[in-house]
């Protein structure tokens, strides 16, 4: 959720099932610039342990690759492929390349 421009909340659908605080955190490096990563990950109220974040860039890394491969799709006119998916996915990959470490 934004307000102005800015985060100000986060709506957890994956408390409903019990889902992995990792497929959350897997959204910080697909939808936020790279120098908003740290002030996420510091705000987030469940202990976020190295096992977490690794298995976060796992879920990030398996959406980027879809949307590369969808946005490759679109570009070649193949049935269900999304050229415009294709820039994000490579820039979220590039957000990932740069917090390995």
């Amino acid at each position: 959720m934004t307000a102005d421009g800015t985060i100000c909340g986060v709506i957890d659908f994956g408390d409903l099932c019990a889902g992995d605080p990792a497929y959350d955190l897997a959204a910080v490096w697909l939808l936020l610039p790279e120098d908003t990563i740290g002030h996420f990950q510091a705000a987030y109220r469940s202990t976020v342990d190295p096992a977490t974040v690794r298995r976060a860039r796992g879920w990030a890394m398996a959406r980027v690759v879809g949307g590369i491969l969808i946005g490759d799709a679109g570009m070649h006119g193949r049935p269900g492929g999304k050229p415009t998916w294709g820039p994000p996915a490579h820039a979220a990959m590039q957000r990932l390349i740069a917090t390995i470490g």
